[in-house]
C-alpha cells in the first residue's frame, strides 16, 4: 500500500490533485480556529474546558464541525447547513413534481438542483447562526459554566448581525472549498471535509479517555477502546462492502448490420442502502425535545421527564426510541431513494430482464421484495453500531463524543473507502498497482 501511495505521488496530475486536496484541508482547519468578532475568546476557552466531558445536545453538531461550534469560530456551523439542505432537497424531489422533472433532465437539471441547494444552505446558515448567537448570549451553549453568560459581552444588534454574517460567510466558504475539492482534487469535497472534521476530534477524545482511566494510568482503558475501534472498523468495512447482486440479462438486438445487447450484468443492492442518513435523522429528531426544554427553561413535570428519559443517552427510553427511529428511517429513506418501478421500466425499455422474472410489474415486485429483505439486517446493523457510544458512556465513563461512535465510524469508513476507490481507479488507468488487492 505504501508503494501505491508513492506511485500516486509520482504521477504528475494525480500528485497535483492530492496536494491541492491537502491544501484545501489545511485552509479548512485554519478556519475552524479563527474566532468570530464579538466573542470573548478567553471565556469561550474556559467554558470549553469545563464542558469537555459534557457537550450535551450540541455534541453531534460540534463533531461535524470539527470542534468549531463550541469554539464559536468562523467555520462554527461547518457543513451541517449544506448536509441539511441536501437532505431536504432529496426528500422534496420525491414530493414536488418540478424537482423530480429536473432530476430526470440529466446534467442541466442536476446543476439547477445544486443551485437550489446552495440557496437553501445560505438560508439555513443564517437561521442556525442566529440561533447559535442567541444560545451563546443566554448562556445555554455551555450549561454549568461559570462565565457562560459572558461569552458575548456586547449585546448590540450591530454586533449580532456581524456575527451572523461572519458565520454565514464561513459556511459559504466551506461549501466553496468542498466544491473545489470535487472539481480539482480527489474524492467528494463535502465528504472529505466531513471526514476531516470528525477525524480532528479523535486525538483529544482518545487522550481524554486515557486521562480519565484508572487502570494502569488509563492505558488499559485506552487499549480496550482502541481494540473495540479496530473491531468496529472491520465490521463496518465488511457490511459497507456487502451487497446483493441481482443478475440482469439484456436481449440481443440487430440494428442495421450491428448486433447490440446480449450481455450479462447485475444490479448491486447494498446491505446498508441508506448509508448514514437514518442515524442523522434519528439523532436530530431526538435532540428536538431537549432543545425545547433548554430554551423554555421550564422545570415542570414534562420537562423533568424529557430530561430524565430522552435527553439522557443512558436512559432506557432514549436507547429504545433511538434504535426504533434508526430502523424506521432506514426503511423510509430506502423507499424514497430507490424506486423499483423506475428501475424495472428502464430495464424493460432497453431489453433487460432478470432471469426467471417477467419484465415490467413482476420485476418491480421482485426488486421490492429483495430490497425489503436486505434492508432489515442493514437497519439493525445501523442501530447496533449507533448504540456503541451509549455502551461506552456506561462502561468507560466516556463523553458523548466517544471517538469510535457509530456516526463517526460510519462516515470515516464510508468516505475513506470511496476516496481510496477513486485513487485506485486513476492508478489503474495508468497501469499502476492500486491500494485494494
Amino acid at each position: 500500500m505504501l508503494t501505491a501511495f508513492a506511485r500516486a505521488f509520482k504521477t504528475p496530475d494525480l500528485r497535483k490533485k492530492l496536494l491541492f486536496t491537502l491544501g484545501i484541508i489545511v485552509v479548512y482547519r485554519l478556519g475552524t480556529h479563527i474566532p468570530i468578532p464579538g466573542v470573548d475568546y478567553k471565556n469561550v476557552q474556559e467554558c470549553v474546558d469545563q464542558a469537555s466531558g459534557n457537550q450535551g445536545i450540541f455534541g453531534l453538531v460540534n463533531m461535524f464541525s470539527g470542534g468549531a461550534l463550541l469554539q464559536i469560530t468562523v467555520f462554527a456551523l461547518g457543513i451541517m447547513p449544506y448536509i441539511t439542505a441536501s437532505i431536504i432537497l432529496q426528500l422534496l424531489t420525491v414530493v414536488i413534481p418540478r424537482l423530480e422533472a429536473l432530476k430526470k433532465e440529466g446534467q442541466a437539471g442536476t446543476a439547477k438542483i445544486t443551485q437550489y441547494t446552495r440557496y437553501l444552505t445560505i438560508a439555513l446558515a443564517i437561521l442556525q447562526g442566529t440561533g447559535l448567537v442567541a444560545t451563546a448570549r443566554s448562556g445555554a451553549l455551555f450549561s454549568g459554566c461559570t462565565v457562560a453568560g459572558q461569552i458575548v459581552p456586547d449585546q448590540a444588534i450591530f454586533t449580532t448581525v456581524v456575527m451572523v454574517i461572519t458565520m454565514t460567510a464561513g459556511t459559504a466558504t466551506v461549501m466553496w472549498l468542498g466544491e473545489l475539492i470535487t472539481d480539482r482534487g480527489v474524492g467528494n469535497g463535502m465528504s472529505i471535509l466531513m471526514f476531516i472534521s470528525i477525524a480532528a476530534t479523535f486525538p483529544s477524545a482518545l487522550w481524554a479517555i486515557k486521562k480519565e482511566g484508572t487502570l494502569a494510568g488509563g492505558w488499559i482503558e485506552f487499549g480496550i477502546v482502541m481494540l473495540v475501534g479496530f473491531v468496529m472498523v472491520g465490521l463496518v468495512v465488511f457490511v459497507e462492502q456487502a451487497q446483493r447482486r441481482i443478475p440482469v440479462q439484456y436481449a440481443k438486438r440487430m440494428i442495421g448490420r450491428r448486433s447490440y445487447g446480449g450481455t450479462s450484468t447485475y444490479i448491486p443492492l447494498k446491505v446498508n442502502q441508506a448509508g448514514i442518513i437514518p442515524v442523522i435523522f434519528a439523532s436530530s429528531l431526538l435532540y428536538i425535545p431537549a432543545l425545547i426544554v433548554q430554551f423554555s427553561g421550564s422545570t415542570g413535570g414534562w420537562a423533568t421527564w424529557i430530561q430524565k428519559n430522552l435527553a439522557d443517552p443512558e436512559a432506557a427510553p432514549h436507547i429504545v426510541l433511538y434504535f426504533l427511529l434508526i430502523v424506521f428511517f432506514a426503511f423510509f429513506y430506502v423507499a424514497i431513494s430507490f424506486n423499483p418501478e423506475e428501475v424495472a421500466d428502464n430495464m424493460k425499455k432497453y431489453g433487460g430482464f432478470i432471469p426467471g422474472i417477467r419484465a415490467g410489474r413482476p420485476t418491480a415486485e421482485y426488486l421490492s421484495y429483495v430490497l425489503n429483505r436486505i434492508t432489515w439486517p442493514g437497519s439493525l446493523y445501523l442501530g447496533l453500531i449507533s448504540l456503541v457510544p451509549t455502551m461506552a458512556l456506561a462502561g468507560f465513563g466516556a463523553n458523548q463524543n466517544f471517538p469510535f461512535g457509530g456516526t463517526s465510524i460510519l462516515i470515516i469508513v464510508g468516505v475513506g473507502l470511496e476516496t481510496v476507490k477513486q485513487i485506485e481507479s486513476q492508478l489503474q488507468q495508468r497501469n499502476y498497482e492500486g491500494f485494494l488487492r
